[in-house]
């Protein structure tokens, strides 16, 4: 049974594939590596909050093409996490304003299937698309 009291907590997170070199965009923050992204605040919606994160986290312009995964976690909070895919449509590579974030690298494919485990099989997920519509 879970517990009801729990506060909803939406976070995205934007997989950007370099398709070309077989890596995808990830960043560091203090305790691990991860997709850009963070928790969407009130108003926003995934789509925008996703894109306002991945320019936060890594100084780029993307635009969002649909949701590739969706996972979900009881903690402190309940977490529900989106992963949104991203093309990358301007700015350049750099930490950005979040002082969280210590590094941006793109990794290989199988790098960051280590660093991210929780994703399952990396290369599957990058095919993977649902539509995403917000009213």
């Amino acid at each position: 049974m879970v517990n009801v009291e729990l506060e909803r907590v939406d976070v995205v997170y934007v997989l950007i594939v370099d398709d070309r070199n077989k890596k995808i965009l990830m960043v560091q923050n203090e305790e691990s590596w991860s997709l850009p992204g963070g928790k969407r605040e009130v108003g926003e919606t995934l789509s925008d909050a996703a894109i306002r994160e991945a320019k936060e986290e890594t100084g780029l312009d993307v635009e969002v093409e649909g949701i590739v995964n969706i996972n979900e976690r009881f903690a402190k909070e309940h977490d529900l996490f989106f992963t949104f895919r991203g093309r990358i449509i301007g700015g350049e590579i750099e930490q950005g304003n979040d002082i969280e974030i210590q590094k941006v690298e793109w990794k290989d494919i199988e790098q960051a299937q280590e660093l991210m485990p929780w994703y399952g099989n990396l290369k599957a997920l990058i095919s993977n698309s649902a539509r995403y519509l917000a009213e």
